[in-house]
């Protein structure tokens, strides 16, 4: 089978990008996902997005992860499925509305670099979660922005060891029956931190382990906006 498709990346975030109208959701089981995606073997990829024409400028993003794994939303992916869509003439790139598993978002691209834009509509502040704290860990909460997230918010970003303690909380039990995105986040001391034009406001780093892909991704949409609002 030959089918023309699209790599892209948000924020280091990388996806195969597939047209809708070439292909459908169902070609695509678990194993052709996880093989497709494969880092040694196959294109290489966080995800697998399917890109649909459903109307006038109104666009289905159906998400797969890594793993082959269906997920409801991905800010990145669906910042790459409006570009994608502007591109491939499906919709207005000026305003579009981007239909997910997780509901309909407003999109668009703007500026000379067509660059885009998603409307997040409001979501709840996370809540704290009674889960142990490990060393260097300052707090923890649970939040969902399309899907689940824990925001734990720690001394030392670089001290934190991502992969073991991100996998611990990806499927503790306080994440809930389908597990969450392990997000953790500290504050940047220090003008070297500070860009000129925060007029002295914080700065925040982030890293994300992510489920799914059961490992860190270099970015991570929907857990920046959680991360945020925690």
């Amino acid at each position: 089978m030959s089918l023309e498709f699209h790599k892209m990346t948000g924020s280091g975030n990388d996806f195969v990008m597939l047209d809708g109208r070439a292909t459908s959701e169902a070609e695509w089981p678990p194993e052709r996902i996880a093989r497709v995606c494969d880092r040694r073997d196959g294109v290489g990829a966080d995800g697998l997005v399917v890109v649909t024409p459903l109307g006038p400028d109104r666009i289905r993003m159906t998400y797969f992860n890594s793993d082959g794994s269906r997920a409801a939303m991905c800010g990145n992916a669906a910042l790459c499925s409006t570009r994608l869509a502007a591109r491939l003439g499906l919709a207005d790139p000026a305003r579009m509305t981007l239909v997910t598993d997780a509901g309909d978002y407003e999109a668009r691209c703007v500026g000379e670099g067509h660059l885009a834009e998603i409307h997040f509509p409001d979501a709840a502040v996370p809540t704290a979660v009674a889960i142990p704290l490990a060393d260097g860990e300052l707090s923890i909460a649970l939040g969902t922005v399309g899907v689940p997230h824990l925001v734990t918010w720690v001394a030392d970003l670089a001290a934190v060891p991502l992969e073991a303690r991100g996998r611990e909380l990806r499927f503790h039990a306080g994440a809930g029956p389908a597990g969450a995105n392990a997000n953790f986040v500290s504050r940047l001391a220090g003008a070297a931190h500070t860009p000129p034009e925060s007029s002295g406001e914080p700065t925040w780093a982030i890293r994300t382990y992510e489920r799914g892909v059961e490992g860190e991704t270099l970015a991570c949409g929907t857990g920046t906006v959680a991360a945020a609002l925690a």
